[in-house]
């Protein structure tokens, strides 16, 4: 019996977006167990599993023992990485009224 190349492709193109979105909501799940937002918040601000990996790292640089300095420091060195997600936390934040 000869393959449908075609359907054999959708069907592999149907199961990687399948895995991508419960790859989504696992990082999502998870993103928010450690903060004070919900899966939907966390997906709706980071609509991308690269964002969230973004913000884990920076929370990772936030919450760890080092000192102040060494923590701003290493925020700075990968100021262009963090700057997008900072902007979109406080763009959804209630730090601002307006």
């Amino acid at each position: 019996m000869p393959v449908n190349w075609d359907e054999f492709e959708r069907d592999i193109d149907s199961i990687i977006e399948e895995g991508v979105v419960k790859t989504d909501e696992k990082l999502a799940s998870r993103v928010s167990s450690v903060t004070r937002m919900t899966d939907d918040e966390i997906k709706d601000i980071f609509p991308e599993p690269g964002d969230l990996l973004k913000l884990a790292s920076l929370m990772k640089i936030v919450k760890s023992a080092d000192d102040r300095n060494t923590k701003i420091n290493n925020i700075v060195a990968r100021a262009e990485e963090f700057g997008e997600i900072a902007l979109r936390l406080l763009e959804k934040s209630s730090l601002f009224s307006v």
